[in-house]
């Protein structure tokens, strides 16, 4: 089975999306899930995990309402508040909901650089895996030193690392990145997506060859067993059409066994997110 990990729904909204710059442009309106359904039935992708991209409770409720209309949204990735005092409450609403797995917040949009370190953040974090919840980690290279140590507070919380850290591919800057990636993929309890990797390069002249050499560390740190791949649909549609942003990964993982390749298709995401 084809698991696409990560891909967004949203009703478009020119205050609510304002990080849709001028260069995503073609972003700029509504993306739902009978879009997507073509797409997916053309590139043979069985389902996917429904991320959240606002940071409001009604997000969770919206990407739930439409998992449970299209059978195809295997899972959901909301937003709460997890530094609320009445977290555990928020949380027990949700009991029941089988297709809510996990939460994200957007870290990389916060400019305290040690976020993911503060008490009242780490006291919400710390009540997920209680409730059997993921959580998405999205922040940029600059965020992983703290990424790192946050990880190492919660050895049995199923954590995993969106878009590889968003590496500043178009800037070539890689040394950095890789060896705190490393670092990371040392911790069994840690996964990491392949997906918006071609958002990170020049949006109009990426190649294979230049995303490749980040594939290769995130294989090396992670293995076959914890990378899953993602489409990042439709942020992506701002360097290249779906078979483009697939084809990008089911290339690189030819060389590897079948069953390896399907681990990475698809399996890992469904044990993960538990699907």
């Amino acid at each position: 089975m084809i698991i696409d990990s990560h891909q967004h729904f949203w009703v478009y909204n020119e205050q609510k999306h304002d990080w849709i710059d001028d260069t995503m442009s073609a972003i700029r309106r509504n993306f739902l899930p009978e879009d997507l359904k073509a797409i997916y039935e053309a590139e043979g992708i069985d389902g996917c995990v429904a991320v959240q991209a606002d940071q409001t409770p009604e997000e969770t409720d919206f990407l739930l309402q439409l998992s449970q209309k299209h059978n195809f949204i295997k899972g959901v990735v909301g937003w709460l508040d997890l530094r609320a005092e009445n977290l555990e409450a928020q949380l027990s609403k949700y009991e029941g909901k089988e297709k809510l797995k996990g939460f994200r917040h957007v870290v990389q949009g916060e400019p305290d650089h040690n976020f993911l370190l503060r008490p009242e953040f780490l006291k919400g974090i710390s009540l997920l895996d209680k409730h059997n919840y993921t959580y998405d980690i999205l922040i940029f290279p600059h965020q992983l030193g703290a990424a790192l140590e946050f990880i190492r507070r919660f050895p049995k919380q199923k954590f995993v690392i969106d878009h590889i850290a968003k590496p500043y591919i178009k800037d070539g800057f890689f040394d950095g990145w890789a060896a705190l990636i490393r670092e990371i993929g040392k911790h069994e309890n840690v996964f990491c997506k392949l997906s918006g990797m071609v958002t990170e390069a020049d949006y109009k002249t990426w190649t294979p060859e230049q995303i490749n050499p980040y594939m290769d560390v995130v294989l090396e740190a992670f293995g076959t067993e914890r990378l899953l791949f993602g489409s990042d649909w439709p942020v992506c549609l701002v360097a290249g059409n779906y078979s483009e942003i697939k084809t990008l990964t089911t290339n690189y993982i030819a060389k590897l066994t079948p069953v390896e390749q399907a681990k990475i298709m698809g399996e890992n995401a469904m044990q993960f997110y538990n699907l």
